[in-house]
């Protein structure tokens, strides 16, 4: 019998968990704060060197694969924190081109 991905993923060990960077670390507790302020964090110089697009990507990361088992409220948060985000990233590209 053929065992399902999704049996063989879970007996494993999760690949996230050697995921190693230089970059910076978002803030102890971050992602458990309202969305306002995750996205404010997010795009700081001191969490984002590079930008607001890194903070981005650390919080797709955390979506996708850090919290899979987020509440449907947390995601939702954390959703419109992408949301604020994708904003300033926008803001930041335009004045870029001005």
């Amino acid at each position: 019998m053929k065992q399902s991905s999704h049996g063989k993923r879970r007996a494993g060990k999760r690949w996230v968990a050697k995921v190693t960077t230089e970059s910076t670390y978002p803030p102890a507790g971050l992602f458990t704060k309202n969305a306002e302020t995750i996205a404010r964090t997010l795009a700081s110089k001191r969490v984002s060197p590079k930008g607001p697009g890194s903070g981005m990507r650390m919080l797709t990361f955390f979506l996708n694969r850090g919290g899979q088992g987020l509440t449907a409220a947390r995601r939702r948060e954390l959703e419109k924190a992408k949301k604020l985000l994708s904003e300033r990233i926008k803001q930041a590209h335009e004045r870029r081109a001005a």
